[in-house]
């Protein structure tokens, strides 16, 4: 007996052992993210599709490269400019004016600017060289060369951990340049609390901080004042000035800086970083931020595939989960729409980037991160019991995809009756009164099925009005999401008109023209019409008529019949993906182009996938090789984004085409297949199954997909992998 429990003794340890070692070799994924791809703007006008004018830098990337956990409150990242710059940082830069504490690439935040000095000049700021900087998941350092510091950072969900090395231990500074920020300070302020702390607010977003510094103060310099500026043909007073902490020459190098963050007060700001650091060493902070990367990281293992594709499907994978961000502190408070101070038991986010990552986005979050998806729609549904309405973000009423996606993927622990009544406002309850929120000139869409654009002459990227092909296009795709709900709940009357109403998009087709085009209040179509012109909010939003004319994700077989079968819509898709832009055709946000396709922006990233619904998988292929390849990646150092990555869709896009499977329609549970960039795929699901995607032939062109052995019927496969696991087999020549 004692022989018997020695051997069973024997093989646990060696199991044990067998599994810690394999833990240890699991592939460190991290390794090939680049923090810094997107922050560098293309600068080859061929593929960026004009010249652009003197001094304007295209809206490349528009990101950041500094620490951050996932979805987390607090981006620490540094700042080469404050405006005109989407998210602060941009590669081609040489000075660096401040480390800020929240971010998102979309000219928000870039809230309380902290810069380590010595001995500092007139002007505000360090040169710096990218030679003397790095970063990986949470961890960014810098030297910076006037002030001989070298700074290294890392954070937590709600906190920063600062390590500053001084070159000299005289005259040690830190600035708090608390009157600016990427969205604008309305006020500010700053107090020391003790002899190694500060505590202060900088108002705008309301955001208060608690710092706390490793050698002691020795001065705290408030240079507090107000100037006047022109908002909007007034003059307006506003806040100017900074505060500036002297530390005691104590010899005690290098020098700490914690700062604790929140949204409701300094006390929970100190709360948090008690909670989240306390006596942790930077390293230790440092350490936990790369190994919860990791761990997210790790739920995609690839196999084959080149150096260039690991790195850009591990950067755009890590940069999908940036936004949306935390909003509540640990105790739960978060200062909820109304600016009052609550607690509800939920996690608190901000709301998505609707507009941008309902297409893709939201559904990799929903399959990576239940959890933050699940608190997420919780924070929308608090909005919309005290607003009436779920917010809508920009254009579209897209929170209705988000929420239906999620909801038909089993994320289901919300009120979704509450939330369900809340959409049909959104679908049914134009704003009035002292009502805010909710879709733009929805009486009319109720009333005649579209809405429609002034007549306007000579109009230029400029013109004004209500988007509204862009619009009806989208709201119809916004009544079909809230349709599947009702289809669900069993509300078979309000399923029945949203779906009549999703068929709207046919409204805002032009038979004679094949295109989608704006129809006047009479129901006329607009005369001034050139398919080819992007336009910012006439007609279309953010693009042309090419580029709007193949959204009908939800009804896809209706969309081809109005071309008139699959024939004449392959070769409109043909020439889509052929007919070259006009250089002198310049919007700022619609770049990079294959022919007029435009990668560098929204509207038009499902229609490479629409050969594949007309039997036409190896065009379909062609076309997302070709931006996959070329599109991501750009430049000398391969750090370059076709288009702004906007809070993560751009990289989104990628991640998914890459592994093979896209959500065309986000609402609906299945997805697209298309042949991956690896040889395989193994992908984690959220209940601990895998789903392997092999893809063993060199081709590109797909013959067959096999699903669990049985060959599949169609180019779609089920979210049922993503419950039970399993193997998607996939042929090519």
């Amino acid at each position: 007996m004692r022989i018997q429990l020695k051997n069973i003794l024997h093989v646990s340890v060696m199991l044990l052992i067998g599994i810690a070692g394999k833990a240890q070799t699991a592939p460190d994924n991290t390794k090939y993210v680049n923090t810094f791809v997107g922050t560098e703007a293309v600068t080859d006008y061929k593929l960026l599709g004009y010249v652009p004018p003197k001094n304007w830098r295209p809206w490349s990337g528009l990101t950041f490269p500094g620490s951050s956990l996932p979805n987390a409150m607090v981006q620490v990242s540094p700042m080469t400019k404050y405006q005109p710059a989407g998210a602060g940082y941009e590669y081609e830069d040489s000075v660096i004016v401040s480390f800020t504490h929240t971010n998102k690439g979309h000219w928000n935040f870039g809230n309380v600017p902290v810069l380590p000095m010595s001995k500092p000049g007139e002007t505000i700021g360090s040169r710096f060289s990218h030679k003397n900087e790095s970063s990986s998941p949470g961890y960014y350092q810098v030297y910076l060369a006037d002030y001989g510091i070298n700074v290294q950072l890392t954070s937590t969900l709600r906190c920063a951990y600062y390590r500053f090395d001084y070159k000299s231990d005289n005259d040690r500074q830190v600035l708090f340049d608390l009157s600016k920020a990427l969205s604008g300070v309305t006020d500010w302020e700053i107090n020391q609390d003790g002899d190694y702390a500060v505590k202060g607010k900088q108002g705008g977003e309301n955001i208060f901080f608690y710092a706390v510094f490793s050698s002691k103060i020795a001065d705290l310099v408030n240079n507090h004042g107000t100037t006047t500026k022109n908002v909007r043909g007034r003059e307006v007073n506003a806040p100017s000035g900074n505060a500036i902490i002297h530390l005691v020459d104590d010899g005690k190098e290098p020098v700490y800086l914690k700062i604790g963050f929140s949204f409701v007060s300094t006390d929970n700001a100190r709360m948090n970083l008690d909670k989240e650091i306390a006596n942790k060493s930077f390293e230790t902070v440092r350490k936990d931020a790369h190994a919860a990367w990791q761990k997210l990281l790790s739920t995609i293992q690839v196999k084959g595939g080149t150096e260039k594709q690991k790195t850009m499907l591990y950067s755009c994978l890590y940069r999908s989960f940036l936004w949306p961000v935390l909003r509540s502190d640990v105790n739960g408070d978060f200062t909820d729409i109304n600016h009052k101070v609550v607690n509800t038991g939920i996690d608190y986010y901000t709301e998505p980037s609707l507009w941008d990552t309902y297409r893709n986005k939201d559904v990799l979050l929903e399959l990576v991160s239940p959890n933050v998806t699940l608190n997420v729609i919780k924070s929308l549904e608090d909005k919309g019991d005290k607003t009436g309405y779920i917010p809508t973000f920009f254009h579209g009423d897209h929170g209705a995809s988000s929420i239906a996606g999620a909801y038909l993927r089993g994320i289901d622990g919300f009120d979704i009756k509450d939330t369900y009544r809340i959409l049909l406002n959104n679908a049914n309850l134009p704003p009035a009164g002292q009502r805010s929120g909710g879709r733009q000139y929805l009486d009319e869409y109720l009333k005649k099925g579209y809405i429609s654009d002034p007549e306007i002459q000579n109009a230029t990227e400029t013109a004004k009005g209500r988007a509204g092909v862009s619009k009806t296009l989208e709201y119809s795709y916004d009544d079909y999401s809230i349709a599947q709900i009702a289809k669900k709940l069993g509300d078979t009357a309000n399923y029945r008109i949203l779906m009549a109403r999703s068929k709207n998009y046919k409204n805002v087709f032009d038979k004679s023209t094949n295109f989608m085009r704006g129809r006047t209040e009479d129901g006329g179509w607009i005369q001034n019409f050139n398919p080819q012109y992007p336009y910012y909010e006439w007609q279309f939003r953010e693009a042309n008529a090419w580029q709007v004319s193949f959204f009908a994700p939800h009804d896809m077989p209706g969309l081809i019949a109005l071309y008139g079968g699959p024939k004449p819509f392959e070769a409109k898709l043909d020439s889509f993906f052929t007919t070259p832009w006009n250089p002198h055709y310049i919007a700022r946000n619609v770049e990079t182009f294959i022919g007029q396709y435009c990668q560098g922006n929204q509207p038009d990233h499902e229609a490479p996938f629409s050969y594949t619904l007309i039997g036409k998988p190896a065009k379909t292929q062609k076309v997302l090789d070709n931006i996959m390849n070329n599109l991501y990646g750009m430049g000398p150092r391969g750090i370059q984004l076709a288009g702004m990555d906007d809070a993560g869709e751009m990289s989104a896009w990628f991640v998914f085409s890459s592994l093979g499977l896209y959500p065309l329609s986000p609402t609906d549970p299945k997805y697209i297949v298309t042949a991956p960039l690896f040889d395989e795929v193994k992908w984690r699901t959220s209940n601990g199954k895998y789903i392997t995607i092999s893809k063993p032939g060199k081709g590109r062109a797909i013959t067959a997909i096999k699903v669990n052995g049985k060959l599949n019927k169609d180019y779609y496969v089920s979210h049922d992998l993503f419950k039970n696991g399993g193997n998607v087999l996939i042929a090519t020549k």
